[in-house]
């Protein structure tokens, strides 16, 4: 064996005086173990060239386990030295679309007034929209599926059958389960990308600050007067966008009130709130089911205006649809310094 080794030990070092490159070598070492195995296992125990060449061929084998072992182990630590010296690549940053998101949005990417850039603004925006009734259903559904990244809800009612004439969001298997719920479930079902934080709860003055204080833009579809001015109350204290929808019979109207932008506030317009005779409640005065849908719709768009800088907004401006002749007309609103509401604070501002 001692023989063996002594040859191995002379061909590395006689190679490496005579500039024989490493590999080859390794080759010729490889050649001389080979022949040694050879013998080992071709000649019978006790000829003079096995005993020659230690004998036993399980002493060579475990001499190449050995040798196997230690270039592995030197292989693997110069992997982990290539790894730990290689530079590190920042995390890639998530993509804000994905490709079925791209896909679902392309009518409104290619449209010039909101592109890539309007896209992602209402990805990015936060509306909060007050009932989820007749109004509140078109404008949830629009909202969802444009793509608004979160839409809170709040409504303290729940599906009723005579809701289902005119407040399509809802089905009939979603009678008695609360609106927030019931609009909550089409509105995923709709869209799955985009976030609903339903509140089931009657807006009052002890939460609308801190409510109204999460989201961009503020939506009202109620149909009472006094939730409807609590809202204007607290958007105009907040700087809050308002668009307001309201209708009747056969008649809506749609305006965005904005005081911190130089428009009017709700109570600008609406100073006292008409005798219950003169303002019946649909259920009293009736209403036709596709009127909510074009005004809510109205109102879907005026929010996805704002939030995406695209074109002008009903601010200043108030749209009344007459569904029962099919004519249209606007009426120009202004501010007054009077108003309970903005005028002191526009006063205040000036000074």
């Amino acid at each position: 064996m001692l023989l063996v080794l002594f040859l191995g030990a002379v061909i590395w070092g006689v190679g490496a005086f005579m500039g024989v490159d490493r590999r080859t070598r390794l080759g010729l070492l490889l050649v001389l173990f080979s022949l040694v195995l050879v013998m080992q296992l071709a000649l019978p125990f006790g000829h003079p060239l096995r005993q020659a060449t230690g004998e036993s061929p399980a002493l060579w084998v475990i001499l190449a386990g050995f040798v196997v072992l230690v270039l592995m182990y030197k292989k693997g630590l110069n992997w982990l030295r290539s790894k730990a010296s290689a530079p590190v690549a920042p995390p890639s940053k998530p993509e804000l679309f994905s490709e079925t998101e791209l896909n679902r949005y392309a009518r409104h990417i290619v449209l010039r007034e909101v592109g890539g850039p309007g896209q992602k603004k209402l990805k990015e925006a936060k509306v909060l929209v007050i009932g989820a009734g007749g109004l509140g259903a078109p404008v949830l559904q629009y909202l969802a599926a444009a793509g608004v990244g979160t839409i809170g809800v709040i409504d303290d009612d729940v599906v009723d059958n005579a809701n289902l004439q005119r407040q399509v969001i809802h089905r009939d298997a979603d009678i008695d389960l609360p609106k927030v719920f019931s609009a909550e479930r089409a509105m995923l079902a709709q869209n799955p990308f985009v976030t609903v934080r339903p509140y089931h709860r009657r807006l009052t003055a002890e939460i609308s600050v801190d409510l109204f204080g999460d989201y961009d833009l503020i939506l009202d579809g109620t149909d009472n007067f006094a939730t409807r001015y609590l809202v204007n109350e607290t958007a105009v204290a907040l700087g809050k966008p308002l668009v307001s929808g309201a209708l009747s019979q056969w008649e809506g109207q749609v305006s965005v009130f904005d005081p911190a932008r130089g428009a009017p506030c709700y109570r600008c317009i609406f100073d006292a709130a008409p005798a219950a005779e003169l303002a019946p409640s649909c259920a009293e005065a009736g209403v036709i089911g596709p009127l909510p849908g074009v005004v809510g719709s109205m109102m879907a768009l005026e929010a996805v205006k704002l939030i995406t800088g695209a074109g002008e907004v009903l601010r200043g401006r108030m749209m009344i649809y007459d569904g029962l002749y099919g004519e249209t007309r606007q009426i120009t609103l202004k501010p007054r310094s009077d108003c309970p509401v903005c005028g002191r604070k526009d006063q205040a501002d000036q000074t």
